[in-house]
């Protein structure tokens, strides 16, 4: 029986596919695997096809955030997230300007899929030199457009359920105004509204150098993009979800919970009816969902019975990433009544994707390796 056990510990390592506390997850990537240190910033989502597509940096040498040798990866899966294709890389901007790959990164990619052509877009941020900076802070990105001032917003398309890829193509000039210090694709999913919209939720650094949440929209499925008022204030990474009366819900890391970790800490969430030319302050702002300061993933979901029903994920603590948790509302986001805690010890950035009509699918950074993915019944939820 010992032999038997060992043999099919074995066996489940070596597809990557494990279970704890009753619930299977599968390897995306662990450290040092692919010729790449580190995997990090997912994104998720389902193409008209069924197939799922999980985005996420290659960080080739380290852990740490640009600048830095990264590309934008990408892994399929046509079975619903059970096995996936190997790791590879759908934006890398080489030695652009003879400058070497570790000047030349691309990170915090956002994966949208237009469900009425089917065209995918991932967009990403690219910084051209300025070796040793950050883009969120000080000049690691400036006013202006040009590579030698700006951190770039780069997106690659895909026709055909994502096998093959365009180009990069930089968007900044169309996107960005050039007083602001950054404007960048906000790392996870974008979305498609019940009229056919195309929503991708963007932050950016303002032109004091103070950051940003908002979002851009596209009614001629991407040719032309028009962007939101910021929602708030000292925000950044964010998600967007469409409510069940049509409104956009923006969900957002708030950089004051730094220093609050009291009863107030929490995402700051906020509402529009007019894609984004105004905003109202949602009832569940700061304090109804705690975090770290941590990207955190908000999508919904139209039930078969015609209820909307909202899942966000996160690392559900005020101080450390860890205990990452998926949590359901019925009520647009006023309540969270049920949660299911997947990891403990760990738990970072994360993204939530629809596998089917009753499943619902997370990858996310986990305690037990850069990248995995997991799926939970909608029944879990009682629904």
């Amino acid at each position: 029986m010992k032999i038997v056990n060992v043999l099919l510990i074995t066996w489940l390592t070596s597809i990557a596919t494990y279970a704890q506390q009753d619930r299977r997850f599968v390897v995306i990537h662990s450290q040092g695997e692919d010729n790449c240190h580190t995997f990090r910033i997912p994104g998720i989502a389902v193409t008209n096809k069924g197939t799922l597509l999980a985005v996420y940096d290659m960080r080739y040498r380290s852990r740490r955030d640009l600048q830095g040798h990264m590309d934008i990866g990408l892994s399929r899966s046509t079975d619903g997230g059970k096995t996936w294709e190997s790791p590879r890389p759908i934006m890398d901007m080489g030695t652009q300007g003879g400058l070497p790959e570790d000047q030349n990164g691309c990170s915090d990619p956002n994966v949208l899929v237009d469900k009425t052509t089917g065209e995918i877009f991932v967009s990403a941020v690219w910084t051209h030199g300025k070796p040793g900076t950050h883009q969120w802070r000080d000049k690691g990105s400036e006013p202006g457009l040009k590579l030698s001032q700006s951190s770039q917003f780069m997106v690659v398309r895909s026709k055909d359920d994502g096998m093959t890829w365009t180009t990069p193509e930089n968007w900044t000039t169309k996107l960005k105004n050039p007083a602001w210090y950054l404007f960048a694709p906000a790392p996870g999913n974008g979305i498609t509204l019940s009229d056919g919209t195309l929503v991708m939720p963007t932050d950016g650094r303002d032109e004091t150098g103070s950051p940003f949440s908002n979002l851009m929209w596209s009614r001629d499925h991407g040719q032309t993009w028009t962007l939101s008022s910021p929602a708030r204030s000292d925000t950044n990474e964010c998600a967007v979800a469409e409510l069940s009366n049509g409104d956009l819900m923006l969900n957002m890391r708030d950089n004051r919970n730094r220093n609050d970790k009291t009863e107030t800490n929490g995402r700051a969430v906020s509402v529009t009816s007019d894609l984004g030319t105004s905003w109202k302050v949602h009832s569940s702002d700061h304090g109804s969902l705690p975090e770290p300061v941590c990207m955190a993933s908000l999508i919904s979901h139209k039930l078969d019975d015609g209820r909307t029903v909202l899942f966000f994920s996160n690392p559900r603590t005020n101080s450390k990433r860890r205990k990452m948790t998926v949590q359901m509302s019925m009520d647009d986001g006023k309540t969270w009544n049920k949660k299911i805690l997947l990891d403990e010890t760990g738990g970072a950035y994360s993204s939530l994707v629809m596998v089917n009509d009753q499943t619902l699918g997370i990858l996310y950074e986990s305690s037990r390796a850069d990248m995995v993915f997991q799926t939970i019944k909608l029944q879990e939820f009682g629904l």
